[in-house]
């Protein structure tokens, strides 16, 4: 018995901003945001691949990015959001309250021991 064919997902690529290390989307105009809303969609398999290789092209010189890759997307009306939870959580942050920091500015974090 033969498995169908995965039907195709629209994507968007994503990466981590090299500098902040937030996660961004590849928008239409070629730059990166933290908006997933603001992110090029591709709606066909040709058009993903275009599209990660663009986006790839960014980890090159001047190395804008790291870790690109492409996500399936759900669009809902004018919403897009990823579709699997792991990218929902990646995109939307930490799923428990972090500690913060209370050191000054400027000054290293205390280390606890």
């Amino acid at each position: 018995m033969s498995k169908r064919p995965k039907r195709f997902q629209p994507v968007v690529a994503t990466a981590n901003d090299l500098a902040t290390g937030t996660v961004v989307f590849r928008g239409a105009d070629g730059g990166w945001s933290g908006d997933i809303a603001r992110a090029e969609i591709a709606t066909s398999p040709e058009a993903a691949d275009a599209l990660l290789a663009r986006a790839q092209a960014d980890q090159g010189p001047g190395n804008l990015v790291v870790d690109v890759a492409v996500i399936d997307v759900v669009r809902e009306g004018a919403f897009v959001r990823p579709l699997l939870l792991r990218e929902l959580i990646r995109t939307s942050g930490p799923t428990i309250a972090l500690p913060q920091d209370s050191s000054p500015r400027g000054a290293p974090p205390a280390s606890g021991l």
